[in-house]
């Protein structure tokens, strides 16, 4: 095969590595991208949008089977799982269509392989249809990450999966077991306990989601128990026994053992970076203990001409941070004057009420020497809550007492995931609680709670009583 000469050379098409390549593209630059699976990579494939698309059609089959309340009753609803899963897959591949097309579109040419390091110049990229080598100036390195793996537990896709497997199922398991209570196991557990499985989670450390503050996941388990999930915590699985259509689970907790069979196990322990298999011992670069890469402001890696954005230059491992990195990397290549300076990272759990943070905790901020001042504001006296049956969780913000600058916002409720969008701005900017009480906010609507959790903060809350305090 022909040897292939460019400028610039991105390794992934995911929300990193194909957005750094189409503003590469819009810099003049001659880009080739190299994907050795799918256009997309993991989040429009095996994880972001495939995970949403499953969680909003559990909501939508929930809510028909609860809406007696309101008047409504739906007769004979139904679930055709395997229908629901190729809708999903309908919606996948309407995404990865549509960047597939945006990357021809910008002139960036595309090659399905797998690419490995011969020099900091040259890669060996493996096709179908042979090898080839692609020389290039300078090159992004946006492998992403996959799934951890627990020594002991054979992820088969069948009995036992990762959350790859979970994502694909064409029968619904009448009994799931999800080891680990973060985000992705509590996130696909929850869809799976709306759609009808009997769902248990077991988690190692003392409370599910252990990233978050306990007030927000006490809100998340109500729901959990609601849909009937047994949450198991402070509990670690001892042993996986398969047998022909189910696996037999050894607990080992504070009660001591006890067995229990299941006819799936989802683990999903977290995820690893995809720097190994890269040849990166051929360019000089260096990985920390985790097998992340290092990178400077500009995303530049320690060899001048190698960048690495998204899951492999480290935490937190998301698909917004991915891609803002890879625009600050390509205005870089580019010649532009920028650096990755991200003052507000927004993240969201998309659970059942949603989970949504951006900024500093309580905890976080006292650790730092603030003096603190936390606001809330509940759902439950919000009157959009009220009318669309979302009356659980709560708007927190965190705020400098002294200068009563926002440094943190923390929601759980109903459309958290877009409600935290307001707070990301406010922090960004630098501005008060008081920025956030004198907006005014469309009523009735959601995002007021935002502006009645800022006056709270300024000690004149209007529709929570809060008796003035005594200094």
């Amino acid at each position: 095969m022909a040897n292939v000469q460019t400028e610039v050379v991105v390794i992934g098409a995911g929300p990193a590595g194909y957005v750094c390549a189409i503003r590469l593209a819009q810099l003049g630059k001659k880009v080739t991208v190299v994907e050795k699976a799918e256009v997309g990579g993991v989040c429009l494939n095996r994880g972001c949008i495939p995970s949403k698309a499953l969680i909003h059609a559990g909501t939508v089959f929930e809510k028909s089977q609860h809406s007696a309340e309101m008047g409504i009753t739906f007769k004979g609803a139904s679930l055709d799982f395997k229908k629901l899963m190729s809708w999903k897959g309908e919606v996948v591949k309407k995404l990865t269509g549509g960047v597939a097309g945006l990357l021809k579109a910008n002139g960036c040419t595309v090659i399905a392989g797998d690419a490995k390091f011969t020099s900091a110049t040259a890669l060996e990229v493996k096709t179908a249809q042979g090898t080839q080598t692609v020389s290039f100036q300078q090159a992004v390195i946006a492998t992403g990450s996959r799934p951890a793996r627990i020594p002991g537990f054979d992820v088969d896709q069948k009995l036992v999966l990762d959350s790859t497997g979970g994502l694909d199922q064409q029968a619904l398991p009448e009994t799931l077991l999800c080891v680990g209570g973060g985000y992705i196991g509590m996130e696909l557990g929850t869809f799976y306990a709306k759609v009808g499985s009997k769902v248990t989670i077991v988690e190692a450390g003392p409370q599910i989601l252990g990233i978050i503050e306990p007030d927000m996941v006490r809100v998340v388990e109500k729901g959990l128990k609601k849909r009937g999930v047994e949450v198991l915590t402070s509990t670690t699985v001892k042993s996986l026994k398969k047998n022909a259509n189910n696996v037999e689970v050894t607990f080992s907790g504070a009660s001591g053992e006890k067995k229990q069979t299941f006819d799936k196990v989802l683990v999903t322990i977290g995820r690893a970076p995809n720097t190994d298999g890269l040849g990166l011992e051929k360019t000089g670069i260096k990985l920390d203990s985790k097998g992340f890469i290092p990178v400077n402001a500009k995303r530049q890696t320690s060899v001048a001409n190698l960048y690495a954005i998204g899951d492999v230059a480290g935490q937190p491992l998301l698909a917004h941070k991915g891609s803002k990195e890879g625009i600050v990397a390509a205005e870089a290549i580019g010649g532009m004057k920028t650096v990755y300076d991200v003052k507000a990272m927004p993240a969201v759990i998309f659970t059942d009420p949603e989970i949504a943070s951006v900024g500093m905790t309580e905890t976080e901020a006292k650790k730092a020497g603030v003096a603190v001042k936390v606001s809330a504001f509940p759902y439950a006296a919000n009157g959009r809550a009220l009318s669309v049956a979302e009356p659980d969780g709560m708007v927190k913000l965190v705020s400098d007492a002294k200068k009563g600058t926002l440094l943190g916002c923390h929601i759980v409720g109903a459309e958290a995931s877009n409600l935290i969008a307001e707070a990301t701005l406010a922090i960004e900017m630098g501005a008060n609680v008081e920025d956030l009480a004198l907006t005014v906010h469309a009523h009735p609507t959601l995002p007021e709670m935002i502006m009645e959790s800022a006056e709270v903060a300024l000690g004149h809350a209007i529709h929570i009583f809060k008796p003035a305090s005594k200094s």
